[in-house]
């Protein structure tokens, strides 16, 4: 894979995914985004010559469109391989009685619509990756699109209740990602998103089962094993599909 892009990358899941990849030399080139670099993420880019850290603050929406000549700088005709929308925020456990409309619209704009306005804005390196390398199956080793969801957005697996803001902006995301592999498999762009489980991050607590580097490396190896007939799939970190 010549090129990845992440979002929310100066910490948890989203650092984690950079790590892995630096490490195992999955890929030749990292744009890893954040508002503010954490020290562990520029260590890392020292370290590592191919690591590239944008920022991006994912509530300013008209900002987008700026990272596609950074890309490209670096990536010449070569478009993006693989977008990886794991920036996202949580409000904790909300009952109805108590959920505030501020919440929902933040949850709502982070998780939802920043997703959907940042692939909307680097279609066009996504499309030129997948034109420059149609000898390969779709796939992220083309072209592809990964949102990071929840389980929490399965309408299916609500057994519990609350969570409205996080709830409702993950079960949009996943009817974004229908839509957009549905719109995109004519440019043979994969989309699909994943839950990466109950992980101990800042988000999911430290009573959380899984630690961020087995979340990490059952991700990619899903991801990279995705192929055309997984586009618009609602998937876990270990490759099991989730209803929706």
């Amino acid at each position: 894979m010549k090129s990845v892009l992440i979002t929310g990358a100066n910490r948890g899941l989203g650092l984690g995914m950079v790590k892995y990849l630096t490490k195992q030399n999955k890929a030749e080139n990292i744009f890893a985004t954040c508002r503010t670099p954490s020290d562990e993420l520029k260590q890392l880019a020292q370290e590592n010559k191919n690591l590239h850290i944008l920022n991006l603050d994912l509530t300013n929406l008209n900002s987008f469109g700026d990272v596609v000549p950074k890309i490209s700088q670096v990536m010449g005709d070569q478009g993006l391989n693989l977008l990886v929308n794991n920036a996202g925020i949580s409000t904790k456990f909300t009952k109805l009685q108590l959920v505030k409309s501020e919440q929902l619209l933040e949850n709502l704009t982070v998780n939802t619509v920043a997703p959907i306005m940042l692939t909307k804005a680097l279609l066009p390196v996504l499309k030129q990756a997948a034109d420059k390398h149609s000898d390969r199956p779709v796939g992220a080793e083309r072209a592809a699109v990964i949102n990071l969801s929840s389980i929490l957005g399965s309408i299916e697996k609500n057994d519990q209740g609350g969570f409205y803001p996080y709830r409702c902006s993950k079960a949009a995301l996943n009817a974004a990602t229908k839509s957009m592999s549905l719109d995109l498999k004519k440019d043979s762009i994969l989309v699909a998103c994943i839950h990466p489980g109950w992980v101990k991050t800042d988000m999911g607590g430290k009573n959380a089962p899984l630690d961020v580097e087995t979340s990490v490396q059952g991700m990619l190896d899903t991801i990279l094993q995705l192929k055309e007939g997984d586009s618009g799939k609602f998937l876990q970190f270990d490759g099991t599909e989730l209803p929706w």
